[in-house]
């Protein structure tokens, strides 16, 4: 299937998905005609006249439909994943709605953008509960307040703006406040607080159901009263963790370490920009005949046992090179103004051929990520039978983070870090794979090379000490979290 035509075939899923999700993250009836009727691959952001209430209701219809959309994303997962009978056969559907999002995204953050200008509002970026939201407030003749955005001109160019005016300054098109601010104001932490508020109840009421069942089931007086020991080498978190399913098993040998950098935190928002990947064996020899040098961005990076090193840079689409990100500039060192699809840079969730090449690689052995939950949801969303693969039980995933929580003796809780600091940057420099005077590179592939060091020099530790996969409660095999099988 070529060019675009996957957006028709996600539409013809939507029988399957009406039939097995009637409702989304939030409790409302989907309305899937509505779903239908959008045009997925040419854009679903409203693009108004030059004049502030038509700015003010393209604003205010793109974040209803972002509402509408994200909401019926978030549910996305769990209904694929608890569809035991496999009536939903393809993932494709939730890939076509992120594309969508992503690009309505940007439409909304140039709504802002073109808002600020037109001195309609002054936008600042606030961390609101669970999320980091655009907050409007009445404009007050001082610059735009959003350190993390570039400048757009009127004309859509970046860059056309001297140091000190804003385009509208430089513009003859000025507009007075005339549009009232309450209806336009991003909902997105109040919809997520309250979407966990409900789980919250939700898991209460499960286990309160759970516990009278117990206290009715005669049985109940002999079970295990209690969960098993994680194994922590440390003392510090005995509790077992949810994260402890990406624990690697004593027999892990040849892995795939990854990571990817991001426009953002919300894979149905932000786009893929680098990703870089690597392999490395645990325990047995590096292969023969791979090459036993790479010239790593860092030059006090060793090779060492990696092979088969690869980095792949990715763009975004022009609207969201117009506007900039300071904050990932600063961050990785990729300025996304240069990465336009326009400047030639191909976008990850329009390039087949990397997404299946890249499948390809993550389903050969299991791959290796820190805080891997965040490289799985956007492989979910953006890489075609990703998720098909998953559920198929065809991808193991091994996470370096709980094995920092758990196994490493050198995490100190602390106010800070309740569980120890076990960022990335942190545990490579307790297992010797960074050392104190450089930092996490955040580069896709630069920072795969130190997760593998450090796991693997932390492999090596614990098998001496017969603790983590090798104490008590470690498990057999290649551990870590997949699907469809038993272990």
């Amino acid at each position: 299937m070529t060019d675009r035509a996957w957006f028709d075939a996600a539409k013809g899923d939507i029988p399957q998905w009406a039939a097995s999700m009637p409702k989304d993250a939030d409790g409302t009836t989907i309305d899937w005609d509505w779903v239908r009727s959008l045009d997925l691959a040419h854009g679903v952001g409203t693009i108004p006249e030059s004049t502030p209430q038509s700015i003010h209701d393209a604003l205010k219809a793109d974040y209803a439909t972002r509402e509408r959309l994200e909401s019926i994303i978030a549910q996305c997962n769990s209904a694929f994943m608890t569809d035991f009978d496999r009536f939903i056969g393809s993932y494709r559907l939730p890939r076509a709605l992120a594309y969508a999002n992503r690009r309505l995204n940007d439409n909304i953050n140039t709504l802002l953008h073109l808002g600020e200008q037109q001195h309609l509002w002054a936008v600042s970026r606030e961390r609101r509960g669970r999320a980091t939201i655009a907050v409007l407030k009445p404009y007050s003749g001082s610059g735009p307040s959003n350190d993390d955005q570039g400048m757009l001109d009127l004309s859509g160019e970046a860059g056309g703006t001297s140091a000190g005016n804003t385009a509208a300054e430089n513009s003859d098109v000025k507009f007075p406040t005339t549009v009232a601010l309450d209806d336009v104001q991003d909902r997105t932490a109040a919809i997520l607080d309250a979407r966990a508020e409900r789980r919250k109840a939700q898991r209460f009421q499960k286990r309160a159901g759970d516990a009278a069942m117990a206290r009715a089931n005669l049985s109940g007086a002999t079970s295990p009263g209690g969960a098993a020991s994680s194994g922590n080498a440390t003392g510090h978190h005995p509790k077992p963790d949810w994260r402890d399913a990406y624990l690697p098993g004593r027999d892990v040998d040849a892995v795939m370490g990854i990571d990817i950098e991001t426009t953002g935190i919300d894979p149905a928002r932000d786009y893929i920009i680098d990703v870089g990947f690597e392999f490395m064996n645990m325990a047995s020899p590096r292969p023969a005949g791979e090459p036993e040098t790479y010239a790593y961005e860092q030059g006090y990076y060793a090779a060492g046992d990696a092979y088969g090193q690869s980095r792949l840079a990715f763009g975004v689409p022009p609207e969201n090179a117009a506007l900039g990100n300071a904050l990932i500039a600063k961050l990785t060192g990729i300025d996304v103004r240069g990465r336009s699809s326009e400047a030639g840079y191909r976008l990850f969730d329009e390039w087949p051929q990397a997404q299946a090449g890249l499948l390809a690689r993550l389903t050969q052995q299991p791959y290796v990520a820190h805080n891997a939950t965040f490289e799985h949801s956007w492989f979910m969303l953006n890489v075609a039978g990703y998720a098909e693969s998953y559920r198929a039980g065809r991808i193991t995933i091994i996470d370096t983070l709980p094995m920092s929580r758990q196994w490493d003796p050198g995490v100190v809780p602390t106010n800070e870090h309740p569980y120890g600091d076990n960022t990335l940057d942190a545990y490579a420099k307790r297992q010797g794979a960074l050392d104190s005077v450089h930092n996490e590179r955040h580069l896709g592939l630069e920072d795969s090379h130190i997760m593998l060091v450090a796991m693997k020099h932390h492999l090596a530790a614990l098998k001496a000490q017969r603790k983590g996969p090798w104490g008590p409660a470690g498990r057999a095999g290649v551990g870590g979290k997949s699907c469809g099988r038993k272990r």
